[in-house]
């Protein structure tokens, strides 16, 4: 097969039906790009879910003079009942789910309360308002709900709190942008797969005569099909080049300079490099649905 013959009647078709291939190039841009951007979301929601997992921490609070709670009825939590939760949480059952622990006294806790909100209130709030802490940071986050189990509502307890638990709806919300992303995603491509299928049967209709000659002096059809192939990887190669370089863009700008400054709390975001994993998928999704779409179409348009 001579390549060069091949490639010069792939351009030919490329020229005489630019309209359509700027159709193709701009559907497979956008449907690409927001294939890449849903599959930045996702390895953003791993990042920040692993971030915080390894942070956050089961909080057992005991019960202060100000606890409206039923476990709280007796007032303040006793030294007893702060021992008891101590001994619960080093027995055989739980000890093994827990890789730190930390305990603070009433006193650490309203000290920790004035260094956040300032010296100012200190005479305003009281220690005895305030009661002991326990603060538990787990081996393996998902195991979460046994601590919880284990304590809530007990006498002398006044809340478990699971931190893990707040970042949950940024995570499902996250999702379902992913899936947005994703299902919008779907359509243009198939919207793609479709034009380029047109923009073939266009192209091969326009030289339906040079394709007739071409079978008589006998051509081989995979010699035909070959150039028609070609169109519409070209066109999609473009567009899959165009949507890479709205990842990087994306990534640099939007997340990197934008995003950072102004959400301090996510430390871990999206980079260069989870951008390199996904260039590569963007670019083989383009050719594979272009080659295939293509071939698909000419070898129907051959057969009619």
């Amino acid at each position: 097969m001579r390549v060069g013959l091949v490639l010069g009647e792939a351009f030919s078709g490329l020229r005489r039906n630019a309209s359509m291939v700027i159709s193709v190039v701009l559907v497979t841009f956008v449907s690409l790009t927001f294939v890449g951007a849903a599959m930045l979301m996702q390895l953003q929601i791993g990042t920040m879910r692993a971030f915080w997992a390894d942070r956050a921490q089961v909080q057992i609070y005991m019960c202060s003079s100000l606890s409206q709670v039923a476990s709280c009825a007796g007032g303040v939590a006793t030294q007893e009942q702060i021992d008891a939760v101590r001994a619960e949480l080093d027995s055989d059952s739980l000890s093994p789910l827990i890789s730190d622990l930390q305990y603070d006294s009433a006193e650490q806790v309203y000290e920790d309360a004035l260094s956040l909100l300032g010296d100012e209130y200190d005479g305003i709030l009281t220690e005895d308002q305030f009661g002991a802490r326990f603060r538990i940071t787990l081996a393996d986050p998902s195991k979460s709900a046994v601590i919880s189990e284990a304590f809530a509502g007990a006498d002398g307890i006044e809340e478990v709190n699971d931190q893990l638990q707040y970042l949950e709806p940024l995570f499902s919300a996250l999702t379902v942008a992913t899936y947005v992303a994703v299902g919008v995603a779907g359509l243009m491509l198939i919207a793609a797969v479709l034009l380029i299928s047109t923009t073939i049967r266009l192209s091969a209709y326009a030289r339906r005569r040079e394709l007739g000659i071409m079978r008589l002096v006998g051509a081989s059809n995979r010699f035909i099909q070959t150039p028609f192939i070609l169109e519409g990887v070209f066109a999609a190669l473009i567009g899959s080049v165009l949507a890479s370089l709205a990842v990087v863009a994306g990534v640099q700008f939007g997340v990197q300079e934008y995003l950072r400054s102004r959400i301090t709390f996510v430390a871990t975001w999206v980079d260069t490099a989870d951008v390199i994993l996904v260039i590569p998928v963007l670019i083989g999704i383009g050719i594979v649905l272009a080659a295939l779409s293509a071939g698909f179409a000419i070898r129907r348009w051959l057969r009619a």
